[in-house]
């Protein structure tokens, strides 16, 4: 089994122009046309945290939202939520909270591809390195506190600079922690982090960052993603 997972950050809509262009982001996840797909910022940040792509606009696409939102208006989890092929059947999905100095969560949804059970874990951590690896140990530790084990596979928005610095040396023993490239930002990007981090029952295929033009103008981050291979079971 091979499957595509991505991360992108969609900066609530708005690309280089200023302009809140949901069509736009969702012509980027068509050019990008992975399996499984985490998004930050996707929800407006006050009030009732309306989804910035609306529910009824993803009936065209190819995807489904896992149910990780708390509010009837949003569509993630402080800004993260979780989008999979809609022939992937839905299991389970959650919030998880995250300890934070800013409004910050993760979000976890169980899905079957092909018989098998697989998990996704989308997340956008805090500016504050001390805080992220707090944020990390949280994220292991729920995914460690799960009835089933199963492929998992971390995604987000990381907002760390170094490739195996700081928080990431949480992730090291049983993951493998992709650094995909330069994403941020979009219009000419020197940082890297955007980062896909999968278990080590998933064999890494390849991994890159989406430049496309549009990209390049519908958010501040460019979507980053891996291809994973699961062996036979």
């Amino acid at each position: 089994m091979q499957l595509t997972f991505a991360s992108y950050n969609i900066h609530k809509g708005v690309g280089k122009d200023g302009r809140r262009d949901a069509d736009r982001i969702l012509a980027v996840l068509r050019e990008l046309d992975a399996d499984v797909i985490a998004l930050q910022e996707c929800d407006r940040r006050f009030g009732a945290r309306t989804s910035v792509i609306e529910r009824t606009a993803l009936d065209d696409t190819p995807w489904q939202a896992l149910p990780v939102a708390q509010r009837p208006q949003s569509l993630g989890w402080h800004g993260n939520a979780l989008l999979v092929r809609r022939k992937f059947q839905a299991l389970e999905a959650h919030a998880v909270e995250l300890p934070r100095l800013e409004p910050r969560g993760a979000v976890r949804g169980d899905f079957m591809v092909e018989g098998v059970r697989l998990r996704a874990v989308g997340v956008h951590l805090d500016l504050s390195g001390l805080r992220r690896r707090d944020q990390i140990r949280a994220v292991l530790k729920h995914v460690d506190g799960c009835a089933e084990a199963c492929p998992t596979v971390l995604m987000g928005d990381f907002n760390q600079w170094g490739a195996g610095t700081g928080a990431m040396r949480e992730l090291t023993h049983g993951w493998h922690s992709l650094v995909p490239g330069r994403s941020f930002p979009a219009h000419n990007p020197v940082a890297q982090l955007d980062r896909i981090v999968a278990c080590t029952r998933w064999r890494v295929i390849a991994q890159g960052v989406h430049h496309s033009a549009l990209a390049a103008k519908a958010s501040d981050h460019l979507p980053v993603w891996a291809t994973l291979e699961l062996p036979d079971k």
